[in-house]
């Protein structure tokens, strides 16, 4: 049968347990203890990237892309619908100004010049046949009317004379009459000879005046054609490189098909792109910062096209310094569009430590430790992150990437 288990003994067996979970208790704790005293949070210093606190100015910037182009560069079309007979000059060599670069086929053109020759010597000939005939005309009319005055002067005369006989008694009242008669149908032919001449002196005035623009629009016709004559042997009209040329030779070419480009390696600027997200942020004499290889290059937005193509905006960039060796054309280059900027403040190299967020946990070294530190975010681009707090111009922060320390607020560092 069943005894009841004293009070002596369950008193022990209790006491026994507490020991047991007290022992076990201080056990791990040791443990523990033992564990974060032998293995401690430690990193070698070779194996992270520290950067100094620095006062400084800071530019938030968005990031495009960017191609180098030059400044100015010409295009040389063909002048006549021809074919390329040569070309002379390859694309990169260097060309002066008047030197030939490319030869068309003048024969067409030739012809067509010839053609026009012919005609203009043709016009000329009228209109040296028209001013004659013209003069012959207007000659015959003056004649006229210098006979149409003496036969004024004569009948004048008749008149006087008639009138005196009148007078005398020799003669007749109906001669007088038939007498002034005269006279005055003669001075009426006269005044309308007079208006004749004038009218025939205009009329000479606007046909010769048509057949000189006739003349001038044949001569200038012929001109255009022997300069497009003259331009069919393709030459630089100003220093530079030969960026493209057209080296299909024997193939025909239109009337303003591209030739040769010809560009002045003097000066250059940045075609960039953005995506269009970025659209509403940009205008006109934004600053810009270029950059080629580790240099830096300055200047500002000159224009923005409107059209989006392929969800990218292009703009173009003035540089301050066209003419540095660093640039080359279709050289791609980075460009940072600076949409704001702190002026000295707090900053620090920018790396992986730092996120897309407005705060970042950062760990300051001191001494052979690095300690943790919650720090406040301002602007930041692809050189520095301003920092606004709990950081002092001098200290040394690390920069590189702590997320496998992001629950540890305090690192040995090792040498």
């Amino acid at each position: 049968m069943d005894r009841e288990i004293s009070a002596e003994v369950n008193a022990s067996n209790k006491r026994k347990w507490i020991l047991v979970t007290t022992a076990i208790v201080v056990v791990i704790a040791a443990g523990i203890f033992t564990t974060r005293y032998f293995f401690k949070s430690s990193l070698r210093k070779s194996n992270i990237i520290t950067a100094i606190v620095e006062t400084g100015d800071v530019e938030n910037t968005i990031t495009a892309s960017g191609e180098v182009l030059p400044e100015f560069e010409e295009v040389i079309t063909s002048p006549v619908s021809s074919a390329i007979r040569s070309v002379l000059i390859d694309a990169g060599a260097t060309v002066q100004a008047g030197q030939p670069v490319l030869q068309l086929d003048k024969a067409l053109v030739q012809a067509a010049y010839d053609k026009g020759r012919f005609m203009l010597e043709s016009k000329q000939n009228n209109l040296r046949k028209l001013k004659l005939e013209l003069d012959k005309s207007y000659f015959d009319l003056k004649s006229s009317n210098d006979i149409k005055q003496l036969r004024i002067n004569s009948l004048t005369a008749e008149v006087e004379n008639t009138k005196r006989l009148f007078k005398a008694g020799g003669g007749t009242r109906e001669s007088v009459e038939q007498a002034e008669m005269n006279l005055r149908v003669a001075q009426l032919e006269k005044t309308q000879l007079e208006n004749e001449i004038r009218s025939k002196q205009q009329s000479m005035q606007v046909e010769i005046r048509e057949s000189e623009l006739e003349v001038a629009m044949q001569q200038h016709e012929l001109q255009e054609l022997g300069r497009k004559r003259d331009m069919a042997n393709v030459s630089a009209t100003r220093n530079g490189v030969v960026t493209w040329v057209n080296r299909n030779v024997g193939a025909s070419v239109g009337e303003g098909v591209e030739l040769v480009r010809i560009a002045d390696l003097s000066s250059f600027k940045i075609s960039g792109s953005i995506a269009d997200s970025y659209l509403d942020k940009l205008r006109s004499g934004m600053p810009v910062i270029v950059r080629i290889n580790d240099k830096q290059l300055r200047g500002d937005i000159a224009s923005i096209y409107p059209a989006v193509r392929n969800g990218l905006v292009n703009f173009d960039v003035r540089l301050a310094d066209r003419d540095t060796g660093l640039l080359r054309p279709n050289l791609k280059v980075d460009v940072f569009v600076v949409t704001d900027a702190h002026r000295q403040v707090l900053r620090v190299t920018n790396g992986a430590a730092f996120g897309p967020g407005k705060s970042a946990q950062l760990f300051v070294v001191q001494g052979d430790k690095a300690v943790r530190r919650q720090v406040s975010l301002g602007l930041s681009n692809f050189d520095y992150v301003e920092l606004k707090d709990n950081v002092r111009a001098g200290e040394t922060v690390i920069v590189s990437d702590m997320s496998d320390f992001k629950n540890t607020r305090e690192i040995t560092l090792i040498p």
